[in-house]
């Protein structure tokens, strides 16, 4: 497991501060519910003039006023796009990074197979994101009492399960283009992450535009239908997860079988 170990290791600065980030305008969002509860009037006269966005960001859906859908609005909008970001950022330079790096000679001097390689690469990335989230639900489920308020937690964890979710579809979908790459295309990988939050602000503004939540893994992961609901679209979670399944499994096919630079 030295690839593994490898990953683990230079990628832990990049997961602290990622979460960290996100850890922290999430308590900060949380520590100003209370001032924000008391103005429903003004919140609710600003959603009006916001027309069809308040729709894209499910505003009209959630109830700011109580302190989970606050949290939705918040603190759920920062985890999705940024932890999006962060998983395709870390997925998309998995591989590409030994021949961008010039480091697949060593790689493939190590008596391990292509296809163990790229296993160990994988199973770190799931490593990343997992840990990741782990301390991102942490830190939301923390923001909770400190405001004096009870958190859903079945809903909570659910938002949160499918946040990760998510954020491993991205990550692989990004680690099997990372298989096609000779270095690490990162402007290719954030602007993936961002073409998918469009197509889901898209979807949510234009009827006709529905479609587009077959094809964005944000559609399955929104806390305005989860916080509202508790429940999640079996079809868009089933195309989700194949999709990372896919990617996963192109990673070990284009990586098994190319001419590496070394």
């Amino acid at each position: 497991m030295t690839l593994f170990r490898h990953e683990l290791r230079i990628n832990a600065p990049s997961v602290a501060i990622w979460s960290g980030m996100i850890c922290f305008m999430t308590l900060l969002a949380m520590l100003l519910y209370p001032e924000f509860k008391d103005q429903t009037a003004t919140l609710s006269s600003m959603l009006a003039m916001m027309g069809p966005f308040t729709a894209a960001l499910g505003l009209d859906k959630l109830d700011f006023t109580t302190a989970a859908g606050f949290y939705g609005i918040e603190s759920g909008t920062m985890l999705s796009v940024g932890g999006a970001l962060f998983a395709a950022l870390t997925g998309i330079g998995m591989l590409a990074k030994e021949e961008g790096g010039r480091t697949a000679e060593f790689l493939l001097t190590l008596p391990i197979s292509r296809a163990r390689a790229v296993a160990e690469k994988l199973l770190a990335l799931l490593t990343l994101l997992i840990g990741f989230n782990i301390i991102c639900f942490a830190a939301g489920w923390l923001s909770f009492p400190l405001i004096g308020e009870p958190a859903p937690l079945d809903r909570f964890a659910l938002f949160h399960l499918m946040q990760l979710l998510l954020h491993l579809e991205i990550g692989c979908i990004c680690f099997g283009l990372s298989a096609f790459a000779r270095r690490a295309q990162i402007g290719s990988g954030l602007g993936l992450a961002l073409l998918l939050y469009f197509f889901s602000l898209i979807a949510n503004m234009v009827e006709s535009a529905r479609f587009l939540r077959y094809i964005t893994p944000f559609a399955y992961a929104e806390a305005s239908d989860i916080f509202t609901g508790g429940q999640i679209n079996a079809v868009y979670l089933a195309i989700g997860i194949t999709l990372t399944i896919v990617g996963a499994g192109a990673a070990f096919w284009r990586y098994c079988t190319k001419d590496i630079t070394a």
